[in-house]
């Protein structure tokens, strides 16, 4: 069978924006009326332990509709963009076979990417070599690894975030692998996905926003947001614990900021996280911008743009 011409009329509704801006309940009201499954776009939603403090979907909410992608992996799994753009890919496959639209909702930018364009092949990382370096990362910090980044790649090292242990390792890894820079080894060519793609975006005015994530925020705090920290502490060190919301709280916790300025960093962050998203997703001219109450206005344009692909759903 022809899976191309089998996946022509199938269709993956994107729904992104940034954190807080009330991607969640939108996405399950989409979801109920294309009769779809949820395929989470949330690199650190993926993290079973990582709950509060990631607004990961509730009980509730799994229930209400199914959800791929969310707390499938243990705090010390190795994980990125490459790998989610492969087990999408074979999951969409499965999922189209009982279903003409699936809704993908998330705000990790590389991992929307990957999925819709595609990421450049590069190779699997030998283990032994993973476990050197993260255990270099663990004995001397981050600043010998940068270094030699600096030297293999100093192209990419001028562009990467070098606070970003994740990215600096992973560059490191490649280069190290292949004896060539990684810059050289990305050749951003666009993938061809053989379903349609419909990419729509939620914003708000930046005032509202940074309300809505400074109250998110104090939520997770009611919600135990400082309890789920302290019984994740002992792993600080973990990638996966290199997140907003957590490493504040570590802080705190080591006697460097107390409470209410952890807090108030907390907020900081997750507002300066959500400018970067914007600017990111804003280069992108396929994606259609709502306000999130324009519920009525965002199911008419997806009615309309699916049936333009001959793929309209039932609704």
């Amino acid at each position: 069978m022809d899976t191309r011409a089998v996946l022509k009329n199938k269709t993956l509704i994107v729904l992104l924006g940034p954190t807080g801006v009330g991607k969640t309940g939108l996405s399950l009201t989409l979801a109920e009326y294309l009769s779809s499954p949820v395929i989470s776009c949330d690199s650190r939603q993926l993290y079973s332990r990582l709950k509060i403090g990631t607004a990961a979907p509730t009980p509730d909410q799994l229930t209400r509709v199914p959800h791929y992608f969310v707390g499938i992996l243990n705090l010390d799994e190795y994980y990125s963009a490459a790998r989610f753009e492969s087990e999408v890919l074979e999951v969409s496959e499965k999922l189209f076979e009982q279903t003409d639209h699936i809704l993908m909702t998330g705000g990790s930018m590389m991992y929307i990417d990957a999925v819709c364009k595609g990421i450049d092949d590069l190779p699997t990382v030998d283990a032994g070599l993973r476990a050197g370096l993260l255990q270099t990362l663990e004995q001397e910090g981050l600043e010998p690894l940068r270094n030699q980044l600096k030297i293999l790649d100093p192209e990419f090292y001028r562009r990467v975030d070098l606070k970003n242990s994740k990215r600096v390792l992973h560059a490191l890894e490649i280069c190290l692998m292949t004896g060539k820079s990684y810059t050289s080894l990305r050749t951003n060519t666009r993938k061809q996905r053989p379903f349609n793609i419909v990419k729509i975006g939620l914003m708000r005015d930046r005032e509202d926003l940074y309300g809505r994530i400074n109250a998110r925020v104090d939520e997770m705090i009611a919600q135990g947001l400082v309890d789920e920290a302290k019984e994740l502490y002992p792993y600080k060190d973990l990638n996966s614990l290199n997140t907003v919301g957590y490493k504040e709280l570590f802080r705190y916790f080591e006697g460097g900021w107390t409470l209410e300025e952890a807090v108030d960093k907390i907020k900081q962050n997750t507002r300066i996280y959500s400018r970067k998203q914007m600017t990111w997703f804003k280069r992108d001219e396929t994606v259609k911008w709502f306000h999130p109450d324009e519920k009525e206005q965002i199911l008419t344009y997806l009615k309309e743009k699916l049936l333009t692909l001959n793929c309209a759903p039932d609704f």
